[in-house]
């Protein structure tokens, strides 16, 4: 099966699953601690119980590395699959519109494909590797804001000193803080914001596999917080910084982070 196809089904799927779990204290009941380390929620594991049953039966990769489930393996494939089954998991059970799921596609290292749909609003984002990227199959650029003090930017930072912002924060229009990092590099993909910084140390692999294809296909640009390529390993229990923008704004807000 063809894998953006494939992602459709699964996020309708997923969509399904949650529904009822969306904005209740059920679906935040903290069932077990995820392979990445951090609590596994009932909304998440319902999301993640779909996508590998899924692959079970129609095998679109050799290795899956989720957030709740680390590393799985499936016989007689190639490629391996990232995946975040809810991204922006708070969002979710407090009710807060804005989470989604994020499934990535890579081989050798290399990730081809990207899939990133909004679970609340239905919007899907999707991006090949040298071909562009689309926001429901509509091609989409990232915005050409060139000043500062015009820009939006989201920053993603829980329990962070906020002093190494705070210059930027100084410089920029507005500040968003969004918590879904997967959709916020989709956003810059699309137009809607500028940049994404995310200083916790914590981001994934799976957070941002789809996400970052989505955003440079789109002529956005992503690095490391001193404008350096960002590797991610593939195990979910080692995170990273991350700036991510338009491009055209990248080496200012790096002089600033600096």
């Amino acid at each position: 099966m063809e894998f953006l196809h494939a992602c459709t089904i699964l996020a309708r799927d997923v969509q399904d699953a949650i529904r009822d779990l969306v904005g209740t204290e059920k679906g935040g009941r903290i069932i077990k601690m995820g392979a990445d380390r951090t609590p596994t929620k009932v909304i998440d594991q319902v999301a993640e119980d779909c996508i590998v049953r899924f692959l079970e039966e129609h095998p679109l990769c050799k290795t899956l590395i989720s957030e709740e489930a680390g590393k799985v393996e499936f016989p007689g494939e190639t490629g391996t699959i990232f995946l975040d089954p809810v991204d922006g998991t708070y969002n979710a059970v407090a009710g807060i519109p804005f989470y989604a799921l994020s499934i990535a596609y890579a081989e050798g290292g290399t990730v081809l494909q990207g899939f990133v749909r909004d679970l609340s609003s239905g919007e899907t984002f999707t991006a090949i590797r040298g071909k562009g990227a689309w926001l429901d199959d509509r091609p989409i650029t990232a915005s050409r804001i060139s000043n500062l003090d015009e820009s939006a930017m989201s920053i993603y930072g829980r329990k962070f000193d906020p002093r190494r912002v705070m210059h930027l924060g100084q410089k920029i229009r507005r500040w968003r803080l969004l918590g879904a990092s997967a959709l916020e590099l989709s956003y810059i993909g699309c137009g809607r914001i500028d940049g994404f910084i995310d200083i916790r140390g914590t981001l994934r692999v799976t957070d941002a596999a789809a996400g970052m294809l989505i955003c440079t296909e789109a002529g956005g640009k992503v690095s490391d917080l001193d404008g350096m390529p960002i590797h991610f390993p593939n195990e979910v229990t080692i995170g990273r910084c991350m700036v991510a923008t338009n491009g055209i704004l990248h080496h200012k807000v790096i002089e600033y982070l600096r």
